[in-house]
């Protein structure tokens, strides 16, 4: 186990190169699963949910080969087994579109709850089950896992109509690679838009899948006998963008964030520019700067193109230090608001009341020793400590690395102080002094 060191106080400048998207990768590599022949996929995210996935594809009978750092070539032709080893799976929340995969590939799947996964708790999958099932699959949650298949429908989904009681990304891609291999025509209404569906829909195409409607409120599915092998570029991380973009708001500085799509920032940039941020568009960069003091403003978490429930955290950790009252709205998950006694651990003025959370801006936030409780939780915190005076140290820091590709790094390009030390190896010091 290991924690970060951040001494803060100064503000960034530099560079910084955005990874392929965390939330397109890990859909996208189980999708892998029914592809007939080798898929080239590039532009992948060295992070830690990637190589439990990887791992996870190997177990199954999957034969991977590592190009370089951010390209695989993955042949699924000999998998054989519908059943997800249930360490792994406990371990990776998106290990869920296994069953998706499996389940249209095989019209069998058998996959533990994915790690921190409390069905029918703040993220349940019932609309996931609830897409299967409408696609013919018999269903079963027993023992911790999800037991689904279409052996009474003679082994292959079959097209249905759908439509999602509330608009779910986890079930609008689920959905989408289930019916990928169907048996006929899939609709399904009310789905989610965000880009990395897009990018899914746009791999499974590629391979010779005919999706239409990605990035509407429709669906259609024409469910085809094979995918073939190809090539396929994953899109860049808008919320990693974001995160640098937050940073420099809290630390002041300018910074350019390279190799992004400057339109699904755009629900992030509308807010930055509300509290006396500077955004410019150059090409697939984004310059973005803050000289002057931050002012307050008000978020309302929405899906896509609202403003993204994964950069809430980070955004509140800017207007901590932002001039006024700001009030931010969580509509997504009710439980993302837990960063909040971490915050107030380093001098921040937050007040959760249920869904909302008020922020009075300070000064100045003061290092202190906190503990990340989720990935965009973590990340926040990291921000937090790049703008405080004084030494932070940051605890949890596996849930940062599960969705950000070399973070330390990045942000030390960035003239931030940021150092990862083992636990183990600290404890001693202290204690022999």
């Amino acid at each position: 186990m290991k924690k970060y060191v951040i001494e803060g106080g100064n503000p960034l400048f530099g560079d910084v190169q955005i990874s392929g998207a965390k939330n397109a990768a890990v859909a996208i590599i189980p999708a892998a699963l029914m592809v007939d022949g080798v898929c080239r996929i590039e532009n992948i995210p060295q992070i830690s949910d990637v190589s439990l996935l990887l791992t996870i594809l190997h177990d199954l009978g999957a034969n991977i080969r590592t190009i370089n750092r951010n390209t695989v070539e993955i042949d699924c032709s000999r998998v054989h087994n519908g059943q997800v080893p249930y360490d792994l799976a406990r371990r990776c929340r998106a290990s869920y579109y296994m069953i998706g995969s499996l389940l249209g590939r095989f019209g069998l799947a058998d996959v533990a709850l994915p790690g921190g996964c409390d069905f029918g708790g703040t993220r349940p999958i019932d609309q996931h089950l609830k897409g299967f099932r409408a696609l013919g699959a018999q269903v079963e949650v027993q023992g911790g896992f999800i037991n689904a298949s279409a052996a009474e429908i003679g082994g292959r989904l079959r097209g249905a109509s759908i439509f999602l009681d509330k608009v779910s990304v986890g079930a609008t891609i689920n959905i989408m690679l289930a019916a990928t291999l169907a048996d006929g025509y899939t609709v399904v209404e009310n789905v989610a838009k965000e880009p990395h569906i897009v990018d899914v829909a746009n791999f499974l195409n590629s391979m010779g899948a005919d999706i239409k409607g990605a990035g509407t409120d429709i669906l259609k599915i024409r469910g085809v006998e094979r995918l073939h092998g190809g090539t396929y570029s994953i899109i860049p991380d808008q919320i990693e963008a974001g995160t640098y973009m937050a940073a420099v708001a809290a630390c002041g500085g300018q910074i350019r964030v390279c190799n992004i799509i400057p339109k699904h920032m755009d629900c992030i940039t509308a807010k930055l520019l509300e509290m006396g941020v500077e955004v410019e568009e150059i090409d697939d960069n984004l310059l973005v700067r803050r000289i002057g003091p931050l002012m307050k403003t008000n978020i309302k978490t929405m899906p896509y193109p609202g403003f993204p429930t994964d950069m809430q955290p980070q955004l509140a950790a800017a207007l901590c230090l932002a001039h006024g009252t700001s009030i931010i709205t969580e509509s997504v998950w009710s439980s993302r608001f837990r960063y909040a006694d971490e915050f107030k651990r380093m001098g921040a003025q937050i007040q959760v009341d249920g869904n909302l959370a008020i922020i009075e801006g300070v000064e100045q936030l003061s290092g202190a020793q906190i503990e990340a409780c989720d990935l965009r939780a973590g990340a926040a915190m990291v921000i937090a400590a790049l703008a405080a005076y004084g030494t932070s140290e940051i605890t949890g820091v596996q849930y940062i690395e599960r969705g950000y590709e070399d973070v330390i790094e990045k942000f030390r390009k960035l003239g931030g102080n940021i150092t990862a030390v083992e636990v183990a190896d600290a404890e001693e010091v202290l204690s022999a002094g």
